[in-house]
């Protein structure tokens, strides 16, 4: 019986917590939409260029992105797996992710990339 109340008010202690109640808040900060690519092993250097012109290129075509920056993995760690790029797209809000998602120009890049990626991991934050 001692465990179930200490398991129970380790539970509502846990629930109400700052870091839980602020994890279902609502998101109202400016979004950061991060991308990481692996390319194929026969993609070329020119290849990969050509991406990486063309996502940066995106900032010009879709309004609703207000930064870019992007760099190529530098960490002595040895985790990356095989992903060698890392962009990081932000946002206003998260209609501005919203509008930049479905938009031709991404859309467009997209469909240049495919055939030269492997792998892509993407992962949506709302900054802090």
């Amino acid at each position: 019986m001692k465990t179930i109340l200490l398991t129970l008010t380790l539970l509502s202690a846990l629930m109400t917590s700052p870091a839980i109640a602020d994890h279902h808040a609502k998101k109202t900060g400016a979004y950061r939409h991060v991308v990481c690519f692996k390319f194929k092993d026969d993609a070329t250097r020119n290849q990969i260029t050509a991406i990486e012109k063309a996502f940066a290129a995106l900032p010009s075509k879709i309004d609703s992105i207000t930064g870019y920056e992007w760099g190529t993995n530098v960490s002595p760690e040895n985790l990356a797996q095989g992903y060698t790029h890392c962009f990081i797209v932000s946002f206003k809000d998260k209609k501005g992710l919203e509008a930049y998602l479905p938009h031709k120009d991404h859309k467009a890049f997209v469909e240049q990339l495919l055939p030269i990626l492997d792998k892509a991991f993407v992962i949506d934050f709302v900054a802090k």
